[in-house]
């Protein structure tokens, strides 16, 4: 007990001071305390490619001590919400596509073989992203993947639709299939060609302006800009996919069809001599 008068003491006297960086408050998410670390992409980086080298470096040279992890946030989680979203509507695209051919052919193989289509874009889409080098882009670029699958099924339709309407008039299956190949190759062609045209001012930035052509007869072209960033990674979706599901259609589902169709005349055939 000190009865005498108060007495100042520096706080240097039983103290260390030191100046250093520090947080106003504690962030937490699910109860967990989190510190973020946000950083640009310079330009000529790709975020993922370097999210990948991170994530790299810090499985290999990184001792996280037990308690803590390291997780990306912000953009990635964004990526990953699309990417769940474009899946599932996808599949209920495809399902939707499925359901809907199994009741106009009264069929199951057929809308199998019309659904091949789709898995012939896809290749199409990859390899045209890999030769050329392009970015993917997960909202556009998965946008054009579930357009390409409504677009390239009508070839197949076509395709097999006349076919049977050939071998409903008594034609042979294996003339019927050909004949329809040759006759449905112009309009398939034609189909493809006129998308793929109409995209490629899209796909390589091409820009005219209207009011300046109609005002002045000068339409003012010039490339590029942020709108062919935005919607070239669609563009060049659709292009790729159509062009090589287009090609492969008149070779791959005829030859199914014809395989598929002569398997189940084999099969009932199998039935009636069973049956006797």
């Amino acid at each position: 007990k000190n009865d005498g008068p108060n007495k100042e003491i520096p706080i240097s006297a039983v103290a260390n001071i030191r100046y250093t960086n520090s947080y106003g408050g504690i962030v937490r998410k699910d109860y967990k305390r989190m510190i973020t670390l946000s950083s640009n992409v310079l330009e000529g980086y790709n975020a993922n490619e370097i999210i990948t080298e991170l994530t790299e470096e810090f499985e290999n040279n990184l001792n996280i001590k037990s308690g803590y992890e390291v997780k990306f946030a912000g953009e990635q989680d964004d990526m990953k919400e699309s990417t769940d979203f474009l899946s599932k509507a996808m599949v209920i695209a495809l399902a939707l596509i499925f359901l809907i051919l199994v009741t106009q052919f009264n069929s199951v193989y057929k809308p199998i073989i019309v659904l091949s289509q789709v898995v012939l874009s896809f290749i199409g889409i990859f390899l045209g992203i890999i030769i050329f080098g392009m970015d993917v882009s997960i909202i556009m670029t998965g946008m054009g993947i579930v357009a390409v699958a409504g677009i390239v099924v009508n070839n197949g339709i076509l395709l097999i639709d006349y076919s049977d309407q050939l071998i409903a008039k008594g034609m042979g299956f294996r003339r019927a299939i050909v004949q329809a190949g040759a006759t449905r190759l112009t309009p398939v062609l034609l189909t493809a060609i006129s998308t793929i045209l109409g995209l490629l001012p899209l796909g390589i930035g091409m820009n005219i302006d209207f009011a300046t052509l109609f005002s002045d007869l000068d339409p003012n072209i010039y490339w590029g800009g942020d709108s062919a960033q935005f919607w070239g990674p669609l563009a060049w979706t659709i292009v790729y996919g159509l062009a090589f599901a287009t090609v492969l259609t008149l070779l791959v589902v005829p030859s199914m069809y014809y395989i598929m169709k002569r398997q189940t005349i084999q099969v009932r055939i199998l039935k009636r001599r069973l049956l006797k």
